[in-house]
């Protein structure tokens, strides 16, 4: 249900007016508030509130182009902060994917970047130049940290070609790694295309990954740790049953290719780490987009680090469809309550992308709920698929999705000197949106409100880029941006300090 808030509860929430750090007037909500309905209880998006970029021909601490870094966000545990003025601070952890692959894949070793951001929320009406709403969120690069694999070798970005096999001791012991994707025989590197990030108290921190499509836990200094492989139904396996990691041809069963695990976020209070899958596995509907729907959400008990974490649940999320029927796939999922989720939905249109229009880009709601468990059932095996020809299974009771913050909203982009649609230029909202996360307002009359943080993966793309120590073109100039909204979550307070 989508309601728009009486314009007498709007006037409660606008603050007594004062100068702004940006010198515009301040509210609580930046344009008339919509709210949706969830097991009977009232969200909230109170709009768009900050805007910021990094340059598309910035450089990290290696020398190459700082670029794909949307592909997943979150906060350091400990740097966030407000000030006496209204403004905060804190420091983004961003993971790229692959590297620069727009004519194929290359030898990028993984890594994660550290940004430092100050962040003063715009609630005014007026419009904003794109110049000052970049001042809304204010971000500076910091440092990088690589990512290794066992013996201290570098990862890659390249498509794995071959697999390598189990650890001794797996899955017994925990360390031991199951059967690996490489890039090659002749260069037998874990392949990694990272695609979510959790950050741990401790430093640590969660990758999931597009190839495996595997988890992964990482050192604070990029050390790999353990290996979380998924059920065999989520596997690519080739019709002879044998694992098929590579993401340029679709296996037979299992993640379809480029379509691994998009999405991870974790419940801090009871650290059950969750993750899903981009759209349907090729049993469940495949490729074709008027029948990969139905994807699969998984549930893991990180609590115990001394022990391999156990699958404790996995349900059936129905992804949005487009006006033609399509699936509107899922780039990124965040954990807001028990049963309660964030889910990142778009197309692929936007600066950079397909076409300059956007018809889909929204972080939508959805509970599981009442949804069937499917965990350690015959689901679990690929012959048992949980949507043939992307029809749900009887059996099944799916998550209930409902559509709620709008990230092309006219207005809000208008405030902060952004568009959707045609001319392509700077101003033009970025295609790819592949993150969110969270942080407390901290506003004692609205406890329940939260920054809800998104990035765009802008797929390295600039004209004055380095990759692997060499210049490359890609013939355009995107940046990375980023986008805050604010939203009312209740239920969330206690998962999210």
């Amino acid at each position: 249900m989508l309601t728009t808030i009486s314009s007498a509860w709007l006037l409660v929430l606008i603050h007594v007016a004062q100068a702004s750090p940006l010198g515009h007037i301040e509210s609580r909500a930046a344009t008339s508030p919509l709210s949706v309905v969830l097991n009977g209880v009232t969200y909230v998006n109170k709009g768009l509130v900050g805007f910021g970029l990094i340059p598309s021909n910035a450089r990290d601490s290696t020398g190459d182009t700082l670029g794909g870094i949307g592909s997943g966000i979150d906060i350091k545990h400990g740097t966030w902060a407000q000030t006496a003025s209204g403004t905060y601070t804190g420091t983004f952890v961003v993971t790229p994917d692959r590297g620069y692959n727009v004519v194929g894949t290359i030898d990028y070793q993984s890594r994660q970047h550290e940004i430092d951001f100050v962040f003063t929320p715009y609630y005014g009406t007026s419009k904003l130049s794109f110049a000052d709403a970049q001042k809304t969120l204010a971000v500076t690069y910091k440092n990088t940290v690589l990512r290794f694999e066992r013996s201290g070798v570098k990862t890659s970005g390249l498509d794995p070609s071959a697999v390598r096999a189990a650890q001794s001791g797996y899955p017994a012991t925990y360390t031991a790694d199951p059967q690996l994707p490489i890039a090659s025989t002749s260069e037998p590197h874990l392949s990694l295309d990272v695609e979510g990030l959790v950050s741990n108290a401790d430093g640590s921190f969660w990758i999931s990954d597009e190839y495996g499509p595997y988890i992964y836990k990482y050192s604070s200094d990029g050390q790999l740790i353990e290996t979380i492989q998924p059920p065999q139904a989520i596997l690519p396996l080739d019709s002879d049953g044998d694992l098929f990691f590579t993401g340029d041809t679709d296996p037979g069963t299992g993640r379809a290719g480029n379509k691994g695990m998009e999405g991870l976020t974790i419940d801090r209070k009871n650290q059950i780490l969750y993750a899903m899958l981009q759209s349907a596995t090729m049993q469940d509907g495949g490729t074709d987009k008027s029948t990969s729907r139905y994807t699969r959400l998984l549930a893991y008990n990180v609590s115990n680090p001394l022990v391999r974490p156990p699958l404790v649940g996995e349900w059936v999320v129905p992804l949005p469809l487009s006006d033609k029927g399509n699936t509107e796939a899922c780039s990124e999922i965040e954990f807001v309550s028990p049963g309660v989720f964030l889910a990142l939905s778009r197309d692929g249109d936007g600066h950079g992308g397909d076409d300059d229009n956007t018809k889909y880009k929204r972080a939508d709601l959805f509970t599981i709920t009442g949804a069937t468990d499917i965990h350690g059932t015959s689901f679990d095996d690929p012959a048992n698929p949980i949507a043939s020809g992307g029809k749900i299974n009887t059996k099944i009771v799916p998550a209930k999705y409902l559509t709620f913050v709008d990230f092309v909203e006219t207005n809000g982009l208008a405030r902060f000197g952004l568009h959707n649609d045609s001319p392509e230029d700077q101003t033009l909202i970025d295609a790819k949106w592949e993150s969110l996360t969270l942080a407390p307002v901290g506003d004692a009359a609205f406890p329940d409100d939260y920054f809800l943080f998104t990035a765009a993966d802008n797929d390295f793309l600039t004209e004055d880029g380095v990759a692997l120590g060499k210049s490359y073109d890609a013939n355009i100039n995107v940046d990375s941006q980023f986008l805050v909204f604010r939203v009312t979550l209740p239920g969330a307070k206690l998962y999210h300090s």
